[in-house]
């Protein structure tokens, strides 16, 4: 926690421990005189009743004559010790009430003034397991952004990990507009409910025409209805899981070469930030590449892709093939390319039977 996180959270706590001590002290003073009364031959409830009276300042009267120079002193000391602690308390749990709802007020003038300053910035809505990792990655790349929930739970969380972030729901557009939405750059939609990012899209769509929009779906019939909402980007993460354990699945060894050492990772990440992506291309049915060699294959695609593995049915590895390689039966390729579907599209293309008299 920052410097001034923990003032502020010292701040917070010191009219509290003061009220604690306080009361602690009333009820020292209230059990002493109560003690003192019965020293004197009263029993426990009369002793408690004259003591709350006093304390309180209530005056009913007397339970008992007090006529006595010690029942005087007791009772002296338990007017003066007793009234004067319950005023402390009194006023002690007005600066709570009042220190607290100061403190929000300044809170939430702060996130507001932040905000206010914001341009370009990234809006996150939603504060689940999506959004955080989310977050988590925009913080790291030192992205300008903030959290948009209704969950006060999840955003006292994500004030802790140090985020911005402002209480209230995503599909009202006042709540858009409070986070800025008119000058922000991007808007993500990560909420697990598939109508809310529908609705969150078209309030968002209306009240800035170009930000751009990547919104999160979990069935595939709602991607088109994002789109239509105006969704630039749609993320369907089961879909997405699911290929990721169809890769592992199908090709494990490939799957660990692409990802499972820190350095194919950086690879990975320092490609994609060139535009460039790495996948894998699999001959299921065993015909699309046999006999082709990894120049044709590559002379097919014009430069769209150059091939940076082959990776044999029987579990051999061949990296930066030769190109008079021949592609087997079996065999995946790993590639290199700008765009992942046109790849696909190359490769599909490459299945089907030459026309007489072309060639690759």
């Amino acid at each position: 926690m920052s410097r001034a996180g923990r003032a502020m959270a010292s701040a917070a706590g010191s009219p509290v421990r003061g009220l604690i001590a306080i009361v602690a002290f009333v009820l020292v003073v209230m059990a002493a005189s109560t003690t003192a009364y019965m020293a004197a031959g009263w029993s426990f409830g009369d002793a408690l009743y004259m003591v709350l009276l006093t304390v309180y300042t209530v005056g009913y009267g007397e339970v008992r004559p007090v006529d006595t120079p010690y029942l005087h002193v007791v009772t002296i000391a338990t007017i003066v010790l007793g009234c004067t602690g319950m005023i402390a308390v009194t006023g002690s749990l007005v600066q709570v009430l009042t220190f607290s709802q100061v403190q929000r007020l300044m809170g939430e003038t702060r996130v507001k003034s932040e905000i206010h300053k914001l341009r370009g910035h990234v809006i996150v809505c939603g504060y689940g397991r999506i959004g955080r990792m989310l977050a988590e990655d925009l913080a790291t790349a030192g992205a300008d952004f903030l959290i948009l929930d209704q969950d006060e739970a999840r955003l006292a969380e994500a004030r802790a990990s140090g985020y911005l972030c402002w209480v209230g729901d995503a599909t009202d557009e006042d709540s858009l507009r409070a986070v800025g939405v008119a000058h922000a750059r991007v808007l993500a939609t990560v909420l697990p409910s598939d109508a809310a990012n529908v609705f969150i899209t078209l309030s968002a769509r209306s009240l800035n025409p170009n930000l751009q929009i990547i919104a999160r779906g979990e069935a595939p019939s709602t991607e088109s209805k994002l789109l239509q909402a105006g969704a630039n980007q749609v993320v369907l993460p089961a879909h997405i899981g699911a290929e990721r354990i169809a890769e592992m699945v199908l090709f494990p060894e490939t799957t660990r070469f692409i990802r499972g050492s820190p350095r194919m990772r950086e690879l990975d990440k320092t490609l994609r930030d060139l535009g460039l992506e790495v996948d894998v291309v699999t001959d299921a049915a065993g015909t699309a590449f046999v006999g082709r060699t990894v120049g044709e294959l590559e002379a097919r695609g014009a430069g769209a892709f150059f091939v940076f593995q082959v990776n044999r049915a029987n579990g051999e590895m061949i990296a930066r093939p030769p190109a008079d390689l021949r592609i087997g039966a079996g065999d995946s390729l790993v590639v290199v390319g700008r765009d992942g579907a046109q790849v696909h599209a190359i490769f599909s293309a490459a299945a089907e039977p030459s026309r007489a008299g072309e060639t690759l």
